[in-house]
């Protein structure tokens, strides 16, 4: 009898413990995302490094400029990369501590949902950022040159 109690106990945990899995999957594909939108960043600031040797001066100082924008965006998506990075950790600790408090029979509850608060003000941080990316980004498309 009290084998199946102990299975019964590890089925329950599991299955408190599956749904801030499906919260990582969804934040998998946020880092996903920033993680591209960074590489991009990168390629075009390389691309205009190796440029700054062969233009003219006025053309010089429109890449500078550029150069500087990029440079702010590249942080912002950094900035939401950690903060992404930050919430998957505190999801996984989350994760951690719904299973064990649930084999050991112990009460994490208020851990738990500080845990999980703290996580989610972090991804709210981090989509603030994307946010203030794309906003970044797309100013210079919509001013125009």
């Amino acid at each position: 009898m009290a084998v199946d109690f102990e299975v019964v106990t590890i089925t329950h945990a599991i299955q408190q413990a599956v749904a801030p899995v499906f919260l990582l999957a969804g934040i998998g594909g946020i880092l996903n995302v920033l993680t591209n939108r960074l590489a991009r960043i990168i390629d075009r600031s390389r691309n205009l490094h190796h440029r700054l040797e062969t233009v003219s001066e006025e053309r010089r100082l429109v890449i500078l400029d550029e150069l500087a924008m990029l440079t702010r965006r590249a942080r912002v998506v950094h900035r939401a990369i950690g903060f992404s990075t930050a919430s998957a950790l505190l999801v996984c600790v989350v994760i951690a501590m719904l299973f064990l408090s649930a084999v050991m029979s112990w009460n994490s509850s208020v851990a738990v949902a500080l845990l999980f608060v703290f996580a989610m003000c972090f991804l709210i941080v981090a989509l603030t950022g994307f946010l203030r990316e794309i906003q970044l980004a797309t100013r210079i498309m919509l001013n125009g040159p």
